[in-house]
């Protein structure tokens, strides 16, 4: 087959197609659409005006919610082939302070408790609530991504994963405030960690792209 019959024959059989928004716009869709189901689900039943009251929780929820929005925009920039790649950086400052004031509440906990102050106790009753608020979010994501060109799926998975984790913690620490921020660590960033593991160990199965 010669090139200008290839060329003639691909440009008769092309469909029309929209191209995607930026990632950041597609992100702040995301969030237009994770934080009402978010905000709901906790509205009846969380303490916001005490809980908003502490400066260092505030700071805190500061950074999770950063660490959700830059996963965010971060997974959404890698479906766009030719992507830059210092964009998969952006979660890793907010991450950083998130890590940081979690580890400076659990200083001040050993220094006002004691080794009382860093005991790690069972915590399953946040589990349903903590899947009820992320069920949404993960299914929006997944939707989202799925409409790009998932050139590395586990990575682009693994982004989101954090994201969708981070914006479920959010909600899940205006239950849990009051908690030893020991179990915070341990429960909630860790279950963020899990989490984001899982999803990338699942990346090639949830977003297969057929011309991958």
């Amino acid at each position: 087959m010669e090139t200008n019959e290839l060329i003639s024959r691909l440009a008769a059989d092309a469909q029309p197609v929209q191209r995607l928004r930026p990632p950041w716009i597609r992100g702040l869709l995301w969030l237009a659409i994770a934080l009402p189901y978010v905000a709901a689900v906790i509205w009846a039943h969380a303490d916001l005006a005490s809980a908003l009251g502490d400066p260092r929780f505030a700071l805190e929820q500061a950074a999770t919610f950063a660490t959700a929005l830059a996963a965010t925009v971060a997974a959404f920039a890698s479906i766009v082939p030719g992507f830059d790649r210092r964009v998969l950086l952006l979660p890793l400052p907010p991450l950083a302070l998130w890590l940081a004031s979690v580890g400076y509440g659990c200083l001040q906990d050993w220094a006002q408790h004691g080794p009382n102050g860093l005991t790690i106790r069972p915590d399953w009753d946040c589990l349903p609530s903590a899947t009820i608020i992320g069920v949404v979010p993960a299914i929006a994501m997944v939707v989202m991504l799925r409409r790009g060109a998932p050139l590395l799926p586990r990575l682009t998975l693994t982004l989101g994963g954090l994201a969708v984790a981070a914006i479920a913690n959010f909600g899940l620490q205006f239950f849990h405030f009051r908690d030893a921020t020991i179990m915070v660590l341990v429960w909630h960033l860790g279950s963020v960690a899990v989490l984001s593991m899982l999803a990338g160990a699942l990346g090639p199965r949830i977003l297969g792209w057929r011309h991958a």
